[in-house]
């Protein structure tokens, strides 16, 4: 009779803060009790991890990072109290999403031994939620950490690592798992390994159901795969084949892809090479690099950069073009 008597004067004033905070305290009071085992800050979490998926878009990717960490922190203290199953399942399938995409960033941003020890947390947290898609998306991702800064034999075995645990259902982790697998093949010299590779990332792609194909770091849209497929067949000098993947990826990125539209132009870059320009190729690279805004010509986009210099042979370097290239990377 008390409480009543107290509700019923704090809202004879209206909504105001005093009447506000004593509704609050009523539903709260009742609502711990009514599910006490699923915290409140769950589904918050959940749609947050959701929400980074979608990438940068056009944010600066430390700025990215910052906004990712802080929320993965907010995961510890639901972590370190019991939880039933389900709940705990939950927590771990947002806390490995988390820290994978916190991976990506710190890898798209040079930081490979960081980039490492995210994505471990990130294997470990996948396989304590039981959800092996994302144990295999996690390894998957992290196969762009060697594949990415020189140890394609290792990226390779990790790619492959993910691909018997993905299994042979058109998932995203599996198409990406096979796509990245290519890249490294393709990498390594092994080209009859990366064909072989390229053909069953068509195949799963092809099969690929409706709900996994959005343009998000956590799933596998058409845009990313044309992306993969531009660096693997590049990489291989088909040169045809990785230009029309190339323009179709273009096509699908948005002006805000700032970072993934530069990887494609030195993709590019790299055809004109195999192809015997290599004035062309280092024109077309300075061009990339220098209309980046502050921030971006660094980690991934400097590597790229850097690999399509490094294959230039010696005897071009006194060419005025390579010149330039040298000193733009330098920079």
């Amino acid at each position: 009779m008390k409480r009543r008597d107290l509700l019923r004067g704090a809202l004879a004033a209206g909504l105001t803060a005093p009447a506000l905070a004593a509704l609050t305290a009523a539903r709260t009071d009742v609502d711990q009790t009514l599910s006490p085992d699923i915290p409140q800050d769950l589904a918050d979490l959940e749609a947050a991890a959701e929400s980074y998926g979608y990438g940068y878009h056009g944010q600066q990717p430390a700025r990215v990072l910052a906004d990712l960490v802080a929320d993965f922190t907010t995961l510890y203290p639901l972590l370190t109290v019991p939880q039933h199953a389900p709940v705990r399942a939950r927590l771990c399938r947002t806390a490995g999403q988390m820290a994978g995409m916190t991976a990506i960033v710190l890898h798209d941003l040079g930081s490979r031994r960081e980039s490492r020890a995210w994505f471990a947390t990130a294997a470990r947290a996948a396989t304590e939620s039981g959800d092996d898609q994302l144990h295999a998306w996690v390894l998957s991702r992290e196969t762009m950490v060697p594949l990415n800064y020189g140890a394609p034999k290792a990226a390779a075995d990790l790619a492959e690592r993910a691909r018997h645990l993905a299994g042979h259902r058109p998932t995203a982790a599996a198409t990406l798992a096979a796509a990245v697998a290519a890249r490294a093949y393709a990498l390594n010299h092994q080209s009859e390994q990366a064909r072989a590779a390229l053909e069953a990332a068509d195949a799963l792609m092809n099969r690929l159901p409706e709900g996994e194909r959005s343009d998000t770091w956590l799933t596998y849209g058409e845009q990313k795969h044309h992306v993969h497929l531009s660096h693997a067949f590049t990489t291989l000098a088909n040169t045809r084949r990785a230009r029309e993947s190339q323009q179709r990826a273009l096509e699908l990125s948005a002006p805000t892809s700032t970072m993934t539209r530069t990887l494609l132009h030195i993709d590019a870059a790299a055809c004109a090479h195999h192809d015997g320009d290599s004035e062309q190729a280092c024109r077309r690279t300075i061009a990339a690099l220098t209309a980046l805004p502050d921030g971006y010509r660094t980690g991934l986009v400097r590597r790229r950069a850097q690999d399509l210099y490094e294959a230039i042979p010696a005897q071009h370097h006194h060419e005025r073009a390579v010149q330039d290239l040298r000193d733009v990377l330098a920079a």
